[in-house]
């Protein structure tokens, strides 16, 4: 008997398990795969794919005698000989954009098309069309570009990337390996809003610095590049712009500009306008807890400013080396982020208030904020060791310094020739702890200017205590011990 009642409960729990396999998902669950899947449907038809050409020509030399090859014969017939046919090839390009209205009008980056000679743009449906540069914007990474359409077009709908919140859902839509799969369909991952604000520095694979990124954990592949980030009910919250990665593919950190931001960017490219951006002319750096303590400042908020531009509308201002920004108009000032930030929602010709403090008071300080100039071309130059000729200062807390001559200017790569530089830190020394370093130029010590040896010498023999160092990388403080 009680064999058979074991019998008869393991029948029952095993027809229990096997109806629980086959039961319907939960109703959310249901709803949430739908919300996807309308997405994919939605969005997903206004994702297209991007190939672009770049034909690259390079010039051949014809060398009848090559088997007497050697430097002086190589030196002869470069001078002398028939130059070769020119030769070409084509380099390609990949990524992906979205389709903003029925006019045609696509959104990318500018590192996508970056260089091309033909775009060439294609659709979710097959369709191909060859596309023209509207406009570009290097310094955002945001492109327009556009096609003549032959029928109907569906479009995205754009979002308000203020509204999100770490924890949303994010959906990545892109054709990351439309090229291998040979499918022009579009890719959908699905993730969470990771963080928000992120900033990417420039490194050697990435030539641009990037802020105010959003973070998500949807899978972004290299060619999902100008693709679209979605919310749930399918608006553009943000472009899909770069990955972090350690393998070349995705590991779950990707970026997205947030589109918000991108608004008038795009308005701009359309109407075939060059992007202004705003700029005060000031160099600014965060606060730490030695600049804090120095400054008499209770925690680390606001920014430093460290050096003011000549002519620049800071300097028109009034604004000093020293002082520290702790508001633009209605917007608090945590750091050097929340200042760019701040300022990119501003146009040139805007007027703010900036809410400052100098030496321990408080002021609002009215600046117009000027055209951003066009960044200076860097020149390389040989680097070539460095010959001390002028006399060096007697070392000072683990400084030694000297004054800028031509050669050791040419060997740190800089462009000063008022201040002194530093030639070498005594380890272990308070110089070493500060964190300055071999290379910077000190123009300024407890805000008394340094401009050569001379200077620098009679500044530190009155110095006691900690001393408050300007450098072109900014401010830091030197102590005592």
């Amino acid at each position: 008997m009680r064999k058979s009642v074991i019998f008869i409960l393991t029948a029952f729990l095993s027809i229990s398990l096997v109806y629980d396999l086959y039961a319907e998902p939960p109703k959310e669950a249901l709803s949430l795969q739908d919300a996807f899947v309308k997405v994919s449907k939605d969005v997903g038809q206004a994702v297209v794919s991007i190939s672009t050409e770049h034909t690259e020509r390079y010039q051949t030399r014809y060398y009848p005698f090559a088997q007497f090859e050697d430097q002086f014969s190589n030196d002869f017939f470069n001078d002398f000989f028939v130059e070769g046919p020119q030769r070409e090839f084509k380099r390609i390009g990949l990524g992906s954009g979205f389709i903003i209205n029925k006019e045609g009008y696509i959104i990318t980056n500018e590192h996508v098309i970056h260089g091309a000679d033909k775009i060439t743009v294609t659709l979710p449906d097959a369709r191909e069309f060859e596309a023209s540069l509207t406009g570009s914007d290097a310094y955002s990474d945001m492109a327009v570009i556009k096609i003549e359409p032959k029928g109907e077009l569906s479009f995205a709908k754009l979002g308000n990337s203020d509204d999100i919140q770490i924890g949303n859902w994010a959906i990545a839509i892109g054709n990351p390996f439309a090229f291998a799969v040979k499918n022009p369909e579009p890719t959908i991952t699905v993730g969470v809003i990771s963080a928000l604000h992120r900033s990417l520095p420039m490194t050697d694979k990435r030539t641009r610095e990037y802020s105010d990124l959003i973070q998500t954990d949807a899978a972004i592949n290299p060619g999902n590049s100008g693709g679209p980030l979605v919310n749930i009910y399918g608006e553009v919250i943000g472009i899909n712009v770069a990955i972090f990665t350690l393998s070349g593919g995705s590991e779950g950190i990707g970026f997205a500009i947030p589109i918000n931001a991108a608004k008038k960017i795009i308005n701009d490219l359309m109407q075939g306008k060059k992007v202004l951006y705003g700029w005060l002319g000031v160099i600014i750096q965060d606060m730490d807890v030695n600049l804090a303590s120095y400054f008499g400042l209770s925690d680390k908020t606001g920014v430093l400013v460290s050096k003011i531009v000549e002519t620049s509308p800071a300097e028109k201002a009034g604004l000093r080396p020293g002082d520290i920004i702790i508001s633009l108009d209605n917007d608090i000032i945590k750091n050097t982020e929340s200042l760019i930030i701040a300022l990119l929602k501003k146009s040139v010709g805007d007027k703010v208030t900036l809410g400052v403090t100098r030496d321990s008071k408080l002021y609002s300080v009215i600046v117009e904020i000027g055209k951003r100039p066009e960044d200076a071309a860097m020149v390389a130059q040989k680097k070539t060791e460095p010959q001390v000729t002028k006399k060096s200062a007697k070392s000072w807390r683990g400084l030694e310094v000297t004054d800028i001559t031509a050669e050791i200017a040419q060997h740190f790569k800089i462009s000063a020739e008022s201040g002194v530089i530093v030639l070498s830190i005594e380890p272990g020394s308070p110089s070493e702890r500060s964190g300055i370093r071999p290379g910077d130029v000190i123009y300024e010590i407890n805000r008394t200017s340094v401009k050569n040896i001379k200077d620098y010498s009679l500044v530190v023999d009155k110095v006691s205590g900690d001393a408050l160092i300007g450098t072109y990388r900014g401010y830091v403080v030197l102590k005592e011990k």
